[in-house]
């Protein structure tokens, strides 16, 4: 229907002639072989009939449809493809003379590229003829050293962060050869470390070549060589000297299983909502411990039957009691002031003290067990009040001669212990349910005790304020905005810094006791300590220190945390302290990407020693991603044996070689039950063979400022049906093209492009304008789902589809070049777009498409990238060809809804004269 005063245009391709309503259409290459196909079909059926093969009659086809039909051959399964053999030699380019497979082969296409990148020199820094750097600016990161604890979780795929390996030896260790470290001494359990150490850092160095990860491999550092090792001597010699590292014993987060201590940023709370049963590392799987609870007892007071009633969650600690607290306020205990209690157990005479700050009279009893050496509370009221600090406990766990008759027991032994004595004495009151919070260990998920230790400190107050100021004037910037409140959060209420760590395999710390003769000085007394790069250097510093004396040296047995040296790692990688070239090229660094999780562990760490060793921040922007979880919610971590090799997203596995790598694995075997239960459940067929680019686009598809992102394998599996897309259209586009095609000089506009040319050009543009800008913000989400977007649904979708009839032998001559050379150009850039995020597929296309004469790089990884052109812009040819295809899609709608077949015309009501003259 239209009205009288409507323009009427039949629906057509604008670019061709317009069919007359009263005339029948004319027939495509593709109707004239369908209506072949049709008459074909029509002579076979009627050869069928003639030899009694078909029903000849409508009642005789009725009854041979109701007849019982034969079950159907089973179809013979599809011939597997002979394996791929990369035949093209290391370091050598591939052939691309061969004619192009049928269908995407990730490992066809993934394979010689990177060997001839490294060989090319395509990672090194672009510099000029001078080694200078280029007018155009530079742009530097540093990749963190990576972890040596196996191989790299999918996790890794693009951050990794220091770890020490203490861990997983000491279990290897002890699972096959029932030994500990201690048992080894100290030099042959290093040994064993260097042997684990080489045996994973190749296939570590492998997993990131598979990746793609463009590494300038010739500056490869590893954390404990000479120029590093150089460099945390020296930062630890200058911090001693100027009294920003000091000794002191501290309380210090202990794991009696790891035998170490943790930085409080390290712990993991758990928070428990009642009473909970949970197993401990070191005691048999059957043996539980209640948590969540708060006991009851009472302290007889001294000389009087009077019993004061105290809660504790944490019963086995009361050994170490060395005063009980009341409010100076409360009426109720004002008599008790100045009196004591006697300790049940232990021959002790206990304070009754006052204190404001730690008691609060509407919480509890009133009344507050006091234990400095085993409580951070308690540490600073035992300093207020110059208490006892009375420490019960040895470094594996079990009670010293402090605790008296408990000598000798494990800790949540002697809790079950003491419970029942206090019944015995008469002492005991009641157990309630009570919500808490569980510091654990990360790795060994042992409960963390509060130790009295001597250990080195850096005072975190004053490093910590130009940190601060840096983000506040704009030298460094945190992206996303959260992680920036996080910064300013955790630097404001910054504790000093625990760095020794009771450990044989790291930086041993370069500090030296000064033993004198005939002496016997506390070695907690920093003022008997000096430091210095070797023990002649210290010796040197000794003598000076303490002239005319006999004395020894005897340097301290523990290890740096491993946040100490990874925090020297941009400066220290470019050959700080000295002033290298190097140095002073790169240095500060452009931009460090790294999840949010360690932005305290390590990036404040690094800032706070960059601003103070070199005075500049270390980099010029931060960005925070968030974190890869499993299915769970969890995030990817061997200690859970959730983790997934990227080699196997890359390759496929089944489940049983997901299992099998669990068991030969240094799992507890609880968690190594969990984790199969987990894996089961996460992928019951195994993982498919992905490829990289699959599994690396899907990554950066992920919103990257969460803080989770919970990996789904079949998305990645769905970007490796989008490789095999852009294989088939470049295969395709190539055919097109023609052998002999040569592209334009450059790729700037005849004048002579069609609508369609004019808008997928455009679409291009607003492509790369999209990319460039998302990448500008780290959007990475919003620049994969533009570059998607363009290639799938505008390129291969549309314009690809358009130009089938108009690039045959027998269309305009002039019209087929310029629809070529529109297609050319969307190729080319469009891989271009695409690189970053899937370099091998887009290399192994890029390389097999004709250049350009201006277009002078080896390889797509150094080509200049998509910007966007103004001449590309054209918002009019946009709503034009929108305009058009909406036209289209109503058409074939309405011959979808009424079952219309071929010959039909469309009349389309136009109410402008500019829509009749387009349409």
């Amino acid at each position: 229907m239209s009205s009288d005063n409507a323009l009427q245009t039949p629906l057509h391709n604008p670019e061709q002639p317009v069919a007359a309503a009263d005339c029948p259409p004319e027939k495509s290459k593709n109707q004239d072989k369908n209506e072949a196909k049709r008459k074909a079909k029509m002579e076979k059926f009627l050869a069928k009939q003639a030899a009694g093969k078909a029903p000849a009659t409508p009642d005789a086809a009725a009854a041979a449809a109701a007849a019982p039909k034969k079950a159907k051959e089973p179809k013979a399964a599809p011939k597997p493809k002979p394996a791929f053999v990369n035949t093209t030699p290391v370091g050598e380019k591939k052939d691309m003379s061969e004619p192009m497979a049928d269908s995407y082969n990730p490992v066809a296409v993934e394979s010689a590229w990177y060997s001839w990148w490294e060989t090319q020199g395509l990672f090194a820094p672009q510099t000029g003829p001078d080694g200078e750097i280029s007018p155009k600016g530079r742009f530097v990161m540093v990749t963190p050293p990576p972890n040596v604890t196996g191989k790299l979780h999918i996790g890794h795929a693009m951050f990794v962060a220091i770890q020490d390996s203490i861990v997983v030896v000491e279990k290897q260790l002890w699972k096959n050869e029932n030994l500990t470290r201690h048992d080894l001494g100290r030099e042959a359990f290093v040994d064993r470390v260097w042997d684990y150490k080489n045996q994973y850092a190749g296939t570590i160095m492998n997993q990131f070549r598979r990746l793609g990860a463009s590494y300038d491999w010739p500056r490869e550092r590893f954390s404990l060589d000479d120029i590093l090792t150089r460099a945390t001597r020296e930062t630890f010699v200058r911090l001693f000297n100027d009294s920003i590292i000091y000794r002191s014993s501290h309380l210090v987060n202990w794991c009696h299983h790891m035998n170490t201590a943790l930085s409080s940023v390290k712990v993991e709370n758990r928070e428990l909502t009642g009473p909970t049963m949970l197993s401990i590392p070191g005691y048999p799987a059957e043996e539980k411990f209640e948590f969540g609870v708060m006991i009851h007892f009472t302290y007889q007071v001294e000389d009087s039957d009077e019993r004061i009633i105290i809660a504790t969650t944490r019963i086995e600690i009361m050994l170490g009691d060395t005063a009980v607290a009341i409010h100076p306020d409360d009426e109720l205990y004002k008599y008790l002031r100045g009196r004591f209690v006697r300790h049940p157990f232990v021959d002790r005479r206990i304070p009754i003290i006052t204190d404001s700050e730690c008691v609060d009279m509407e919480f509890g009893t009133g009344a507050v067990k006091v234990t400095p050496a085993h409580n951070y509370d308690d540490y600073n009221v035992g300093k207020r009040h110059n208490l006892e600090f009375i420490n019960l406990l040895n470094e594996d766990g079990t009670f010293n001669e402090n605790a008296g008759p408990y000598s000798g027991m494990l800790r949540f032994r002697v809790r079950k212990q003491i419970i029942e004595d206090l019944k015995t004495k008469g002492l005991y009151v009641d157990t309630i349910g009570h919500a808490m919070s569980v510091p654990r260990c990360p790795k060994s998920d042992d409960i963390i005790e509060p130790l009295m230790k001597p250990q080195w400190w850096v005072k975190s107050k004053q490093p910590a304020e130009p940190a601060m100021q840096a983000v506040r004037d704009g030298r460094l910037e945190i992206a996303p905005l959260t992680s920036e409140m996080d910064w300013f959060r955790w630097l404001e209420n910054i504790n000093d810094w625990c760095i020794s760590r009771q450990l044989w395999w790291g930086h041993r710390i370069p500090a030296y006791f000064v033993r004198i003769a005939g002496r016997s000085d506390d070695s907690c007394d920093g003022s008997y300590w000096v430091a210095g790069h070797t023990e002649a250097d210290a010796r040197k510093r000794a003598e000076e220190k303490f002239p005319g004396v006999e004395f020894e040296l005897e340097q301290d047995p523990d290890v740096l945390d491993t946040r100490f040296s990874s925090g020297l790692w941009p400066f220290a990688v470019l050959g700080w302290p000295e002033n290298t070239d190097d140095f002073k090229k790169y240095y500060p660094t452009s931009l460090l990407e790294t999840g949010w999780d360690i932005l305290f562990f390590w990036v404040a760490r690094m800032v706070m020693l960059g601003i103070y060793l070199t005075g500049e921040v270390p980099f010029r922007k931060v960005f925070c991603h968030g974190l890869v979880c499993d299915a769970q919610c969890r995030k990817m971590s061997k200690l859970l044996g959730n983790a997934i090799d990227p080699i196997d997203v890359i390759e496929g596995t089944s489940l049983e070689q997901l299992h099998s790598r669990l068991d030969a694995g240094n799992l507890d075997p609880r968690e190594i039950k969990k984790a199969k239960i987990g894996q089961s459940k996460d992928y019951p067929d195994g993982i498919p063979e992905c490829g990289t680019d699959a599994l690396r686009f899907t990554l950066c598809t992920y919103n990257s400022s969460r803080r989770d992102m919970t990996l789904n394998v079949m998305h990645v599996d769905g970007y490796r049906k989008f490789c095999n897309k852009l294989w088939n259209a470049t295969r395709f586009a190539l055919m097109k093209l023609g052998e002999d095609f040569v592209p334009s000089p450059d790729a700037a506009l005849t004048g002579h492009e069609s609508l369609a040319e004019r808008w997928i050009l455009h679409r291009l543009n607003v492509a790369a304008r999209n990319v460039s800008a998302a990448l500008a913000d780290m959007s990475f989400m919003t620049a994969t789902t533009a570059v998607h977007s363009f290639w799938l649904y505008e390129l291969c979708d549309v314009y690809i589809e358009y130009i089938k009839p108009i690039t045959t032998p027998e269309a305009d001559a002039a019209a087929r070049h310029s629809a070529q050379q529109t297609l050319f150009t969307c190729l080319d850039q469009g891989l271009k777009l695409l690189h970053p995020f899937m370099p091998f597929v887009t290399e192994e296309l890029w390389q097999r498409l004709p250049r350009r004469a201006s277009e002078t790089s080896p390889s797509i990884s150094v080509s200049a990238y998509p910007e966007p052109r103004s001449d590309y812009e054209n918002s009019q040819a946009e709503a034009e060809f929108e305009l058009v295809m909406s036209i289209t899609k109503a058409g074939r709608s309405l011959t979808a809804d009424y079952n219309v077949l071929s010959k039909s015309t469309f009349f389309v009501s136009n109410t402008s004269e500019a829509s009749h003259a387009l349409v």
